[in-house]
């Protein structure tokens, strides 16, 4: 998914070794561990029903992205409510089931998964914004983020440069019209997992003991471009949350 880094950008080059570069490579890399993991064989079943360079429908694809208990889930549903749309979600419902399998994986597996299941919800975006708004609980630059955060270690300082092409969006995904990015301050974050009590995932965990990976994240988030995250401020009320939310929507997409 992503493409070759730009000469100069060696710190790029464990992103690309742990995320697929093309949907090609993407699909090599899972025929490599199907015998092994039959799951995989399943998604890849799934990927190559894909027709390649997915285009969108004539109603706006909008992307919720953020840290877990940002308000993504409650945001999303009244978005979806409000504007009468179809709400999707990364990875899609027809793998998540396979999430755990892939956790446990060596990481250029799972990510291969997650990869996957981007190119996989894309197909489902292109025929459901056809219908209706289309509203996403994470998409590619989840992906992103987080990979760019995990392999690579130290302080924000350390990541790839802000005009990397690790940054970029893939040319052979289907692009949304908006990316909204919810944030709220770490020790509110923290307060909202811990009323939920669910498990979490590794990754989580880890950004919750690690600071540093936590502002790796965040980062990363912050310097997507084409599309860049619009940022949301996900402290205030539900409803307030949400009308800033909508203000962005009608600005940024013409429905």
């Amino acid at each position: 998914m992503l493409r070759h880094c730009a000469p100069g950008s060696p710190r790029s080059q464990p992103v690309v070794r742990a995320l697929p570069p093309s949907a090609s490579v993407l699909r090599q890399r899972l025929r490599q561990c199907a015998e092994q993991i039959p799951e995989a064989e399943a998604v890849l079943d799934l990927l190559e029903k894909c027709p390649e360079h997915q285009k969108k429908g004539v109603f706006p694809v909008i992307v919720f992205e953020g840290l877990d208990a940002t308000g993504k889930t409650t945001v999303t549903q009244a978005v979806k409510d409000t504007l009468n749309g179809v709400l999707l979600q990364s990875p899609p419902a027809c793998i998540s089931q396979w999430r755990t399998v892939f956790d446990d994986k060596p990481t250029p597996i799972k990510r291969a998964f997650y990869a996957a299941g981007n190119y996989i919800l894309a197909s489902e975006i292109a025929k459901a914004s056809t219908q209706a708004p289309v509203i996403i609980d994470r998409y590619w630059h989840s992906t992103a983020a987080y990979t760019i955060a995990t392999e690579t270690s130290g302080k924000v300082q350390d990541l790839p440069p802000a005009q990397d092409e690790v940054y970029q969006w893939p040319e052979d995904l289907l692009k949304p019209d908006l990316v909204l990015l919810l944030t709220v301050d770490p020790e509110e974050r923290v307060r909202r997992l811990q009323r939920r009590g669910l498990e979490k995932t590794k990754e989580e965990a880890e950004l919750e003991v690690n600071s540093l990976f936590r502002q790796r994240v965040e980062e990363s988030y912050r310097r997507m471009v084409n599309p860049a995250c619009q940022e949301v401020d996900a402290r205030p009320s539900k409803d307030e949350v949400l009308e800033t939310v909508l203000q962005l929507i009608k600005k940024h997409c013409a429905f």
